[in-house]
């Protein structure tokens, strides 16, 4: 997924049955040593990521599967990849693979709460109804919400969602149809709503409200900070891309359009950059182009990325994929 990796949209967990406002996702860093360096730990624990992503029952059902029944469909899946059919998966091929997983993923998540959604089944969602869905149960019922942290983040969120709601609203007849509906679940993923992206995560991070970002501020998103110990060595590398990569102006903050090159970079693919990296560590003769047989000998890479949605497409039908 592309800062994408929004890769899944977290969803704050709430006393309602379908409810759940929308929360960012995780900020991701491009820089290519630390997406080099996630993706081998990812590779190690391969199963744990796989509940991450693909939820606790899915990936009891992955992890079911024997090793040479993963590598078996797999296979299946990499002579889908091999578009041309001459037996070798390139780099353009893997990159076009995972933008099609990411988008049937995008679009089958609205799928399935479309009708939790659109309580009058008309085929849209507006407003009024996504607010009672999410919303509906604190607003009705305040003071079972007695814990200061759970009141603000309702009050935060609600007014946050309704912002993101407007912007996805292209007619602004407040209803939403699929595809402004996918806009506001997935706001990463459509070029009208990157400025929503950018402004949610300098809300997110800017704890003081001053409208920007400083080196703690940045710090503090990443890594919680016991007082008196000492900085693990990645937090200050963190601190020098501060000052090198992330404060362009060299004025000690990040405002938005530095927030905005740093989690929207124009000159990065991240479906390239994971192809990339997919070809690179399994090439293992070095012709730039994989055979079916190096992507299985290297399974499990395969199987915590994005190119089988991160195993759950091992579990799918054929004629789903």
């Amino acid at each position: 997924m592309d800062m994408y990796s929004y890769l899944c949209i977290l969803l704050f967990c709430t006393y309602a049955v379908v409810g759940k406002p929308t929360l960012r996702k995780e900020r991701v860093h491009h820089d290519p040593l630390e997406l080099i360096k996630q993706a081998n730990e990812d590779n190690q624990s391969f199963k744990f990521d796989h509940e991450a992503f693909l939820g606790k029952e899915d990936a009891t059902t992955f992890d079911q599967l024997t090793p040479e029944e993963s590598k078996n469909r797999l296979g299946k899946i990499v002579d889908r990849i091999d578009s041309d059919e001459d037996g070798y998966v390139t780099v353009d091929e893997l990159k076009a693979w995972i933008k099609r997983v990411q988008k049937r993923y995008v679009y089958e998540n609205v799928a399935k709460v479309w009708t939790d959604y659109d309580l009058n089944k008309d085929n849209k969602i507006s407003w009024d109804e996504y607010k009672q869905a999410t919303y509906g149960y604190f607003l009705a019922n305040p003071d079972e919400f007695e814990d200061a942290t759970d009141q603000f983040s309702f009050k935060k969120m609600l007014p946050r969602d309704e912002r993101r709601f407007h912007k996805a609203d292209l007619d602004g007849d407040l209803a939403t149809d699929r595809e402004e509906f996918t806009s506001f679940l997935h706001p990463e993923e459509f070029d009208h709503m990157k400025d929503i992206v950018v402004q949610e995560t300098l809300e997110d991070i800017d704890k003081n409200g001053d409208g920007h970002v400083d080196e703690d501020e940045y710090i503090a998103d990443m890594f919680a900070h016991e007082e008196g110990g000492p900085e693990p060595d990645w937090v200050r590398t963190e601190r020098d891309q501060f000052s090198d990569f992330r404060d362009l102006n060299k004025d000690g903050i990040m405002d938005l359009e530095e927030i905005r090159h740093w989690i929207l970079p124009q000159d990065y693919d991240h479906a390239q950059a994971e192809a990339r990296h997919l070809v690179y560590e399994s090439d293992q003769d070095k012709d730039t182009q994989l055979t079916k047989e190096e992507i299985l000998e290297n399974w499990n890479m395969f199987v915590g990325s994005q190119a089988t949605n991160y195993g759950e497409d091992l579990t799918r039908n054929h004629d789903e994929l």
